[in-house]
């Protein structure tokens, strides 16, 4: 039996200005860009890996959360709070680059950690931190 990932979920409140962010400063390919109920989500992913998809959602899209879950999710995405993502790259300076002339705002330049990667962070749009990560060669 073989288990993958498939699907990530990033909490986002203005779903334009987040692809803005993971398409434009990114460069991942929108897959899927869908919404139902007054909500919206945006599938996107790397075309190395078509396999793998993150999903811009809503701060919380459970239909059953009570309006004050609401508010309390939406107060932490905008604190910077909620869980981030760490994306791969070959070339993580020039990713840094590339986001970071794209306006990325951003929390740590391209370091050399003592785990083994060189490094660097960013926030989204939304407040999620984004990082990028290049294993370096030993």
């Amino acid at each position: 039996m073989e288990i993958n990932i498939s699907q990530c979920f990033i909490a986002v409140d203005d779903h334009d200005k987040a692809l803005a962010f993971y398409r434009d400063a990114l460069g991942l390919e929108v897959r899927n860009d869908v919404g139902f109920e007054g909500m919206r989500w945006v599938t996107l992913g790397a075309a190395s890996q078509p396999g793998v998809s993150v999903v811009l959602e809503p701060p919380l899209a459970d239909p059953n959360a009570s309006p004050a879950d609401r508010q309390a999710v939406a107060e932490l995405l905008a604190k910077g709070l909620l869980r981030g993502v760490i994306f791969g790259t070959d070339d993580c300076d020039a990713a840094f680059e590339r986001v970071r002339a794209a306006g990325g705002e951003v929390l740590q330049e391209p370091v050399d950690q003592p785990y083994g990667v060189r490094d660097c962070a960013f926030r989204d749009p939304a407040g999620n931190m984004v990082r990028l990560t290049q294993t370096r060669k030993r």
